[in-house]
């Protein structure tokens, strides 16, 4: 099974794919997608294409995506959430398999505490892919560690 997590972002979005097979859990691919477009309606369209291209090279099974729980700037606030709801509706039309989750359930799901800080997230995701040199940006482990729980979410449904 090929799960997909997603960290949305506007500039800046997180994704890891992994393949859940025979008990074990296999990293794919996993990077930033990096929108260098200025004109917001163009950075929108370029998420989509982005994203596009990733569900259609890995057909994922299901899609896990991290939920918006706050902002500080309440105009980025709001270009997030409306990045968010672009990465929604181009997983949508991938799978109808799509599982949401907040930041404290996510570090719950692969540390077993919701409070963990970044370290803890990359230090149980490089356990549970058994690569213990994997070096990546706090946006990438967050997203395969929403891979991770979906995986497991997928597989008890």
């Amino acid at each position: 099974m090929i799960i997909t997590g997603i960290d949305p972002g506007y500039r800046r979005i997180g994704f890891g794919v992994i393949e859940k097979a025979h008990g074990r859990t296999r990293l794919l691919e996993a990077n930033i997608l990096h929108i260098p477009s200025r004109v917001h309606a163009d950075a929108l369209l370029d998420i989509k294409a982005h994203l596009g291209a990733i569900f259609e090279k890995w057909k994922p099974h299901a899609i896990g995506i991290e939920k918006i729980y706050f902002s500080k700037n309440q105009k980025t606030g709001v270009q997030v959430a409306e990045a968010r709801g672009v990465i929604l509706a181009t997983a949508r039309a991938c799978t109808s398999a799509i599982h949401e989750f907040t930041p404290s359930e996510v570090k719950l799901g692969i540390t077993g505490y919701g409070g963990a800080d970044k370290q803890a997230v990359l230090k149980m995701v490089r356990l549970i892919i058994k690569e213990p040199e994997l070096r990546v940006i706090d946006d990438v482990s967050d997203a395969i560690a929403l891979a991770i729980i979906t995986a497991e979410r997928v597989r008890v449904s």
